[in-house]
């Protein structure tokens, strides 16, 4: 069986994580992974580290050349712009893969996310919370969507040293790790800063919302705690170091970080929205809290921290047991011979 992957890279999210763990994983299991690149600036990176054969196109036109010569069985699409370009260009069967509930899907686009399932045999949705978006607010067919979680067995290898933080001995550090950007909800882990005086906010992304972030920050008199370096190479020693990750996002497909923070065995308190109460299993392995509520993340924080092995290892043996490479290598695996079929 080969498959060809088609996905817009400018550089390493959530789904190119996705795909670079992904696709040796079906390597492993017999499938012919293949891979065409959509390019943008800051796709190098990605290349580097991808571990199967590929492609990268400079223009999305040339997707059915590409295409042809690699002569797969199916073609699977991530995301808006390779679902698109390959429903244009390529009559082999299709599946796609949803990786988030993004508000503008269930506007206007929604006709056209219609006429492109029409194009694929299987549509993967990354969490039960995106299947029920796209079924209800985008209007796809349920029959066609099944669900696939991500899989991971390890934190991500440092491809740099980290910079030396003013994180203070002893006292709590609460990692975020987020895009800087209203639906991360990064603001609201802020505004818990002052219910929780002693502890120390750590926020690793980027994004458009900093200038904003570190104004409520400093208007709040908590400046002097809150910390965001941006992107760091060694992202794993950080969730070794921390005490527990706060991911305070309004909207999410999957949220890799809670994941990763399980399997750093850290408890993990987030907002009860998208796909966090299927990834935490409340009482566990963490807590949900409602979305914008800076006082209840405050005391959920408070409630781990008086126990954080306990929730540390619950998380962990959940994330080996539900959420491991071999199983989401297994399902796609599945998936595939039944679009065939």
């Amino acid at each position: 069986m080969r498959v060809v992957h088609v996905h817009r890279i400018g550089g390493i999210g959530g789904s190119e994580r996705h795909l670079l763990t992904l696709l040796p994983a079906l390597a492993a299991k017999g499938v012919d992974v293949r891979f065409v690149g959509l390019d943008m600036p800051g796709a190098d990176p990605f290349y580097a580290e991808l571990a199967v054969p590929f492609e990268r196109l400079g223009r999305p036109w040339q997707l059915q050349g590409a295409v042809r010569r690699a002569k797969p069985d199916l073609v699977h699409t991530h995301l808006v712009h390779a679902d698109v370009y390959a429903a244009l260009s390529t009559l082999t069967r299709i599946v796609s893969t949803k990786h988030n509930p993004d508000p503008f899907r269930a506007g206007a686009w929604r006709f056209a996310e219609r006429a492109l399932a029409r194009r694929a045999r299987r549509t993967i949705a990354i969490s039960d919370a995106v299947r029920r978006f796209n079924i209800e607010q985008v209007g796809l067919p349920a029959e066609k969507i099944a669900v696939v979680h991500y899989g991971l067995d390890a934190l991500p290898e440092p491809w740099a040293a980290n910079p030396v933080l003013p994180i203070p001995d002893g006292a709590p550090l609460l990692l975020c790790v987020a895009r800087l950007a209203p639906q991360k909800g990064v603001d609201t882990a802020i505004r818990a800063l002052m219910s929780l005086p002693e502890a120390t906010l750590l926020v690793l992304g980027e994004g458009p919302e900093r200038g904003h972030l570190d104004a409520l920050a400093r208007g709040l008199g908590v400046q002097d705690r809150v910390l965001m370096p941006g992107r760091v190479g060694d992202v794993a020693a950080l969730y070794r170091r921390c005490d527990v990750l706060v991911h305070p996002a309004r909207w999410e497909g999957f949220g890799l970080a809670m994941l990763e923070a399980m399997l750093a065995a850290k408890p993990v308190v987030a907002a009860r929205a998208g796909s966090a109460p299927e990834l935490v299993a409340e009482g566990m392995s963490g807590l949900l809290f409602p979305p914008d509520d800076a006082d209840a993340l405050a005391r959920d924080v408070s409630t781990v921290l008086g126990n954080p092995r306990m929730y540390g290892t619950a998380g962990l043996n959940l994330a080996r047991s539900r959420f491991s490479v071999a199983r989401m290598a297994h399902r796609t695996r599945a998936l595939y011979e039944s679009a065939l079929s």
